[in-house]
């Protein structure tokens, strides 16, 4: 949907120490091969958790991009072998190439879905992690994702995304809906009912999505939290899109788009004291996004003659080009690590694809290629993958990558088509 938006424009008027942290960025990196066994349920209300808690439990670690998780179909151990080392027949797991071993128990506790992790190195059959979190049993994917989490921080010693949000677009007919859902795509709740609403944006926490919507018959820029009334924080100009929150929430970057020429603001979080930070009389600025320590913007161009990525200062100084190759470089999203911008290209065959570039050398390095078209990339907040629309599967659907391009999965998300996501931390009561 960004990526249509600057067509649009154009016309005349998006046991830590005993086990080694895996070094994700390493050139002989490996994913780690690990066996997860079926959750082991100790009474009724577990049971009726389990498929579903296991479901989100191994998506989770096979998104990750840090672990190879092996086919149950291959396992030759007992399904009733136990959580304590002495029920477990290592050899059986060495035997299906496992070097790390899984085992997760789950108890219904009046209401409460309560799971024991383990984790054992399968070559010594040493317990390297034992860890418990609970969640209401009625959203046992939370569980999955609080116990993944613990097991991603213990393997790289720092947080995981599975305890973070999303938002998107979810389009029906001639509606156009915002939906945030966990990081996966479980769990949606939709914002908005019917219209046209687009380019959904989540503050830092998670709490706030800022989307542009013609519900006053005009695009203008709102924000709204999931379960609560929507507010209208900008109405000027022609056009009001590319909403984006600064890391600290305070700031709202957007385009505003007047007569032939479509300007970046940065005006408070309730839309006072907006300031142009761009002047092209005849240009396009578009899709601004915000560097992790908020000093600087990204966004789009095309005052060189074609759409292309510019940085400058959060103030509007310092403008420099960023992309040079191709003739239709949209859709920036900044990492929170701020080494590395995503975007969206077009190439020679007219296709659609994702490209990083390195902020300070200007490396391209591209992530997708030969699968329908693929737009609308938003890193991870811990910058280690990349949320996109693809039209691979049929329809567009939300695929997730690891920030390199590989490991590319469907999200377990709602059917539909689904459109321009973005993606960002969510505190959660449990670290």
């Amino acid at each position: 949907m960004k990526a249509l938006l600057l067509s649009l424009l154009l016309v005349p008027l998006a046991a830590f120490a005993q086990t080694p942290t895996i070094e994700i960025s390493g050139a002989n990196f490996r994913p780690l091969p690990v066996a997860v066994a079926a959750p082991l349920t100790q009474n009724e209300g577990a049971k009726g958790a389990a498929n579903a808690f296991d479901t989100a439990f191994t998506f989770d670690l096979t998104a990750s991009g840090i672990l190879q998780v092996l086919d149950r179909k291959s396992f030759t151990a007992d399904p009733k072998e136990g959580m304590a080392a002495g029920t477990i027949t290592f050899s059986r797991w060495a035997d299906v190439g496992a070097e790390a071993l899984v085992k997760v128990s789950l108890a219904d506790d009046a209401g409460t879905l309560r799971g024991e992790l383990r984790l054992y190195n399968v070559g010594t059959g040493r317990e390297d992690l034992k860890v418990t979190k609970d969640a209401p049993v009625k959203n046992p994917s939370l569980l999955a994702h609080r116990l993944a989490d613990a097991l991603y921080r213990h393997f790289t010693r720092e947080p995981s995304p599975f305890l973070s949000r999303i938002t998107y677009v979810k389009k029906a007919g001639n509606n156009r809906d915002i939906a945030v859902a966990d990081w996966d795509g479980g769990n949606a709740v939709t914002l908005t009912k019917g219209g046209i609403n687009i380019l959904p944006s989540l503050s830092q926490d998670g709490a706030q999505v800022a989307y542009t919507s013609y519900r006053k018959n005009r695009p203008d820029l709102w924000v709204q939290r999931p379960g609560g009334d929507a507010r209208m924080v900008v109405s000027d100009g022609q056009m009001i899109t590319g909403g984006a929150f600064s890391p600290d929430g305070k700031r709202l970057a957007y385009s505003q788009a007047e007569g032939e020429s479509a300007q970046i603001y940065v005006a408070n979080a309730d839309g006072s004291g907006a300031k142009a930070v761009t002047d092209t009389p005849y240009g396009l600025n578009t899709s601004p996004t915000w560097s992790p320590d908020g000093k600087r913007i990204a966004f789009v161009s095309n005052r060189g003659g074609s759409p292309q990525i510019y940085i400058m200062g959060a103030d509007g100084s310092g403008v420099r080009r960023l992309t040079f190759q191709g003739n239709y470089n949209q859709t920036p999203d900044w990492s929170p690590r701020g080494d590395l911008i995503v975007f969206t290209a077009r190439d020679e065959r007219n296709a659609f694809d994702l490209f990083t570039i390195h902020v300070e050398t200007g490396k391209v390095t591209r992530l997708t290629q030969d699968q329908g078209n693929n737009e609308e990339p938003a890193f991870s907040p811990n910058g280690r993958l990349v949320l996109f629309s693809s039209t691979r599967a049929g329809g567009t659907q939300l695929f997730v990558m690891t920030a390199d391009g590989n490991n590319q999965l469907p999200l377990r998300a709602e059917k539909g088509t689904l459109l321009t996501p973005d993606w960002a931390p969510l505190a959660d009561s449990q670290p």
